[in-house]
């Protein structure tokens, strides 16, 4: 980011920003396994079409997914498979940090059970 101007800055920061809501990772996560149309990912979603088809405009207009037209209907793929580089760098530092919790936490509660058995 050295270097980067202020207004690629702020696209930086809107890239990230479409990212960082969950519905559009879940869109993001079902269409690794290939191509989806706006109904098949609003049934697997569990909401409405129209609001899909909201959470795919800003992932489209970021550049992560593409749309094709085939006859009446509109096909999403991964426009960029380099997000998933990205998502799965964060989600591994994520359950790293995890870890670490739940082994500071498991430390804790063993040392807390040796004091109790001292009294």
């Amino acid at each position: 980011m050295e270097g980067l101007s202020i207004e690629a800055l702020h696209q930086v920061a809107a890239y990230f920003q479409a990212l960082s809501e969950p519905t559009r990772l879940h869109i993001l996560s079902l269409l690794r396994d290939g191509e989806r149309n706006v109904g098949e990912l609003a049934q697997l979603c569990d909401y409405t079409s129209a609001n899909i088809s909201r959470h795919l405009a800003i992932l489209s207009k970021h550049g992560l997914v593409a749309r094709d037209n085939r006859g009446t209907s509109v096909y999403y793929r991964i426009a960029d498979e380099s997000v998933y580089t990205l998502c799965d760098l964060v989600c591994g530092s994520i359950l790293r940090q995890f870890e670490e919790r739940a082994q500071t936490q498991k430390a804790f509660a063993e040392t807390a059970e040796r004091a109790k058995e001292r009294r």
